[in-house]
């Protein structure tokens, strides 16, 4: 990112809304908007190998591992605005685990990008899948979108739910359904889901 061509973005920005962008409080905006969109979309600048450096392990283990309430936040791409909330991941090993704090930095690394909901709920899922060749991924966001509540509709109270299912988890009803049950304990999930809400992945996705 070029954070002098971003800086003289912002000055016209400025200038366009009829702003004076030499006034004491926006001397430095252009600078800070820079520095801001710098570290928001650092996903880029970050790949999954960094991320998961080797942090894999053989485990006789094949019960589901259920990381919840990840906190998220991101960019929508359509408006430039928030969107934020939180993210739940499941797998099914298939002889190998991934150590725990990698799939938070995982979340972290897609959504520090521009992105849409459906599209980071499936990169997330994705990833997961090709890392660790589970026997299923399970992954299920819920989101506020500013572009929904302070413009536009202007709904302050709703929020988002995605979910992609890869593998076990789409293929077999009992394990898509524990997955979810489990989402509602100890206040997981906003709301009880069906196991058949806002499907994202394989043939069902879409933005």
């Amino acid at each position: 990112m070029n954070d002098q061509r971003v800086r003289e973005a912002v000055e016209v920005m400025l200038s366009e809304i009829e702003e004076d962008p030499t006034r004491e409080g926006l001397a430095r905006t252009p600078t800070r908007v820079a520095k801001a969109m710098r570290f928001l979309t650092s996903g880029y600048d970050t790949d999954i190998e960094t991320v998961v450096n080797d942090a894999i392990f053989t485990v006789d283990y094949s019960e589901m591992v259920i990381l919840k309430d990840i906190d998220f936040y991101s960019m929508c791409e359509h408006h430039l605005l928030p969107f934020f909330g939180k993210c739940h991941v499941a797998y099914l090993p298939r002889g190998r685990v991934i150590g725990l704090s990698k799939i938070p930095r995982l979340v972290e690394m897609f959504s520090r990008r521009l992105q849409v909901q459906e599209r980071l709920t499936n990169q997330i899922a994705e990833t997961l899948s090709e890392v660790l060749d589970p026997l299923g991924v399970g992954v299920v966001m819920e989101a506020t979108h500013l572009c929904m509540s302070m413009r536009g509709v202007e709904k302050q109270n709703s929020f988002a739910l995605t979910s992609a299912m890869l593998g076990g988890f789409r293929n077999d009803p009992r394990t898509r359904m524990e997955f979810l049950e489990l989402l509602t304990l100890r206040g997981g999930a906003r709301t009880r889901m069906s196991p058949a809400v806002s499907v994202v992945g394989g043939d069902a996705g879409g933005e």
